[in-house]
């Protein structure tokens, strides 16, 4: 059962159910917050949530992130539930791995709208809940996108959320919602199964906890205060 009380924060997180965003929602029910998560597999949320032993401080929202009325029910789901909400943070994405020279442009098509259209989706669903909570957007980009990686258009998808963080962050100032742009660099998480050669390329490495650190570092802040941009790499990491 929860240990949450009715007064604690609420936070959505997208891609809720492996890598960064289940580290993520690990961290913050630890620290008493009432999570809501997304995905789009729905036996893996349930898995996840079963692991985690949460009980009804989580809520569980199978869907596309890149879907408005999905994200829309997920946002309305979790008022309706929690009665506010507080935080979200746009996890969800993926990567082809693969490059302009020998893509699928059909493949690339579905990251960019699960990569970019998602967060967009999450911050116009969410914004009259958090104008109302005085809360936070995290949006989780990549130094993929802070350094292009040749010929990669998932790099060119993190470009995007880079500038979506901006165009956020223009959008709310003064309101009493803050947005953060994180944007870590190679981690060890399922992002790599798809990688033809199979797992992560050799070299330092993160795990999904440092970066979920970060993450609930960056919704912690005090109100007044907003930190717009965190670049995390490995030590050792190059690019």
């Amino acid at each position: 059962m929860s240990t949450a009380g009715q007064d604690a924060p609420v936070t959505l997180v997208t891609g809720g159910g492996s890598g960064i965003g289940a580290a993520t929602v690990r961290l913050l029910l630890g620290r008493g917050h009432r999570v809501a998560i997304t995905g789009r597999g729905e036996d893996r949320l349930k898995a996840f949530a079963a692991e985690a032993g949460a009980g009804d401080a989580l809520l569980l929202f199978p869907g596309d992130a890149s879907d408005p009325a999905a994200v829309g029910a997920a946002v309305d789901g979790t008022v309706g539930r929690f009665g506010r909400l507080d935080h979200v943070v746009a996890n969800a994405g993926f990567s082809t791995h693969d490059d302009l020279a020998n893509g699928d442009p059909e493949q690339w098509r579905e990251m960019l709208l699960t990569n970019v259209l998602g967060p967009a989706v999450l911050i116009r669903a969410a914004l009259p809940a958090l104008r109302a909570a005085g809360g936070r957007i995290v949006l989780v980009g990549s130094t993929a996108g802070v350094k292009n990686t040749p010929g990669n258009f998932y790099s060119v998808t993190k470009f995007a959320v880079s500038a979506l963080a901006e165009n956020a962050r223009v959008l709310v100032t003064g309101s009493g919602v803050g947005v953060t742009l994180v944007s870590p660099g190679r981690v060890e998480s399922p992002f790599w199964d798809s990688r033809g050669s199979g797992g992560a390329p050799d070299g330092p490495i993160m795990t999904s906890e440092n970066v979920a650190e970060s993450i609930v570092w960056a919704l912690a802040q005090p109100a007044g205060v907003e930190v717009n941009s965190v670049v995390l790499r490995p030590s050792g990491q190059v690019h």
